[in-house]
């Protein structure tokens, strides 16, 4: 008797697409997982959001250990999606992608724009958005790991996920 192979990923779809952009458009904060100096994993919280081209973006502080670590690894992963007040955490729906960062200068000529569309979203920005320790960084993301809920699970391309 041959055994069946089952795989639990579905095949990727529209939908499945469209939720993980609604995932990724609606995020104020992600969890961020990096390598540390002993090449352990560190997980953290940081504020998250689309610049004004769409792309994943975060203000990071050069003073956060997270900032330090991806200066020396750039690849990183991040987790978005929360579940709502009430009901299973597990039954809703997140978003893994794994990305890589790319730390935007101040002097590029789209920080004023970058930095509109932050504080539109995180207005509470405004009490450090031009510390001169903040700055921008863009992930871009390379695949993603997409739980839609107990059953639904993809995986979904750099394709999938760019607007």
């Amino acid at each position: 008797m041959t055994e069946k192979s089952q795989s639990t990923i579905r095949q990727t779809d529209d939908a499945a697409r469209a939720l993980a952009r609604e995932l990724i458009g609606t995020a104020r904060h992600a969890a961020l997982a990096v390598l540390d100096e002993a090449q352990a994993p560190s997980v953290t919280r940081i504020a998250f959001g689309l610049g004004p081209d769409g792309m994943l973006m975060s203000l990071v502080s050069d003073l956060a250990a997270h900032t330090k670590r991806l200066r020396a690894h750039p690849r990183c992963g991040l987790l978005v999606g929360d579940p709502p007040d009430k009901g299973d955490p597990l039954a809703f729906a997140r978003l893994s992608i794994a990305a890589e960062v790319r730390f935007l200068p101040r002097d590029d000529p789209n920080h004023a724009a970058r930095r509109e569309a932050w504080l539109k979203t995180h207005p509470k920005a405004a009490l450090y958005i031009d510390f001169g320790d903040f700055n921008f960084v863009q992930f871009t993301p390379l695949h993603a790991d997409l739980n839609g809920g107990f059953g639904k699970a993809y995986q979904l391309t750099q394709d999938d996920l760019l607007p």
